[in-house]
């Protein structure tokens, strides 16, 4: 920003004509909102609390390096993966991972776009659990291919045995796909941060800090001539990661959807994959917004409006996905293919019926419970409906993978799919890496946009930044 310069409080409760709950609470300035939003970054102490959730998840992340270690040893054969179910943890952890990511691209880009105000508070740790979200899911297909120092194979580049990828396969699409997603991502994130560097430079008291800080900001000043260009460049990262939201999980919907294999070669699955990444992100940003807002003391920035939006999109997204799975059991029946009807009876009333009606009481039946305001206004009822459809979403990829896979055309092929202690180990591996890279994220960089926050300030338009009110 600018400069800090007015600092008498002012009522600066912002409200949309219908009366909703403000974006940001009363009495806030430039420099009341920089002083909360760095002091959880610069502050000397850090709380005992956060040492905790660092230390539990760095030990996950040394069951996934174990787990890693002795898969590169002994094979994929460690796996549950057997004849017919080729396709196991690591595809369902793959998608599930990519899933989570596609709410941070949404947040940022597609409702700055849309002039959203209420996004400002919750864009900025949306980033970069998209990027964390990412980094998860590279490591399953990067492992799952049996010998992954050759994963430059899949690139096309000139090579002495003129052997090219083979470009009709989705899993192809899959690399550049998610390499771009997340190159924009990273990019999108990064160019944000930097105004906010540049605050947390100059408040810094410790000069090894301030040169680090300073470096990442890259000379920032917030003179005009900055402000311009970052604006522009900030636009054409939102424009560019807009369409990705709906590319990246089309093209990994289309691993399955292009298969000759009843339960997977639906024309659904592109748009129904896409409503279910938004849907499951959503709600990861619910589980990591409500107890960061109680534990960092940030109720007057995550509002009651910030949590009631999101859920609205979660409970708009998860009408979605039931309509997917009616539509899915309706094309199985009305195209009278005889193989795509026993897939769908499979899953309801075969082996795995169980894990198909779990998963329709988290992603279809306990989401409706969001129609009531009783719980889109009670932060700890919106976190429990978060974590069911979290739990909702990894049990229907398990659905599709598995019920799709273990019984083929030929009964003397069927067989069933048991997930291995290494199968778990490295799921759980990968949930400690993401939630490492959260803390870490969380107590060295701001976990709020700052810049952004100050728009929403009254001030913000005498100083002249407020003529587009959202990414100044």
């Amino acid at each position: 920003m600018q400069q800090h310069s007015a600092d008498t409080a002012m009522p600066t409760t912002v409200e949309n004509s219908a009366g909703a709950p403000p974006v940001i609470g009363p009495g806030y300035t430039f420099r009341t909102v920089s002083e909360k939003i760095s002091t959880i970054t610069l502050t000397g102490r850090t709380p005992r609390a956060w040492w905790l959730g660092l230390g539990i998840s760095f030990l996950l992340v040394m069951v996934l390096l174990y787990t890693i270690l002795y898969l590169l040893f002994e094979g994929v054969g460690i796996w549950g993966i057997n004849v017919p179910v080729a396709w196991g943890f690591a595809i369902i952890n793959f998608v599930w991972w990519i899933g989570i990511g596609h709410a941070g691209t949404l947040i940022s880009a597609i409702l700055l776009l849309l002039h959203q105000k209420w996004r400002t508070s919750i864009n900025r740790f949306a980033e970069a659990m998209t990027l964390f979200a990412v980094a998860c899911a590279g490591l399953f297909p990067l492992l799952h291919m049996g010998r992954p120092w050759f994963f430059y194979w899949l690139l096309p580049y000139p090579n002495t045995m003129r052997i090219w990828p083979q470009f009709r396969s989705p899993l192809v699409w899959d690399v550049f796909a998610v390499s771009t997603y997340g190159s924009v991502s990273l990019l999108f994130w990064y160019v944000g941060l930097i105004p906010d560097l540049a605050t947390l430079r100059d408040r810094s008291r410790n000069r090894l800090v301030q040169y680090i800080y300073g470096f990442m900001a890259m000379g920032w000043r917030g003179s005009a001539h900055h402000w311009k260009r970052y604006e522009i460049t900030y636009l054409i990262l939102a424009a560019l990661a807009t369409p990705l939201v709906v590319s990246v999980h089309t093209v990994v919907s289309f691993d399955f959807a292009v298969a000759i294999l009843p339960g997977w070669h639906t024309t659904i699955f592109p748009p129904y994959f896409v409503a279910g990444a938004i849907y499951s992100g959503f709600a990861m940003v619910l589980v990591l917004a409500i107890p960061l807002r109680a534990f960092y003391g940030l109720q007057d920035f995550i509002t009651m409006r910030h949590l009631q939006n999101m859920a609205k999109v979660t409970l708009a997204t998860g009408l979605i996905v039931g309509y997917g799975y009616g539509l899915e059991a309706f094309m199985a029946w009305y195209s009278g293919d005889l193989y795509e009807r026993y897939a769908i009876v499979n899953r309801m009333f075969g082996p795995y019926s169980l894990y198909y009606w779990l998963l329709i009481l988290c992603n279809v039946i306990t989401p409706q419970t969001l129609w009531f305001a009783g719980v889109r206004n009670n932060p700890i009822r919106l976190f429990g409906v978060a974590l069911v459809v979290l739990v909702g979403m990894w049990l229907e990829r398990y659905v599709i993978v598995v019920t799709s896979l273990h019984r083929d055309y030929l009964p003397s092929s069927w067989g069933n799919y048991s997930p291995t202690a290494w199968d778990w180990s490295m799921y759980l591996g990968t949930i400690g890496f993401f939630f490492a890279l959260l803390f870490l994220f969380v107590r060295f960089l701001p976990m709020i946009s700052i810049a952004e926050m100050q728009t929403l300030l009254p001030e913000s338009k005498v100083h002249g930044n407020g003529s587009s009110g959202e990414n100044h």
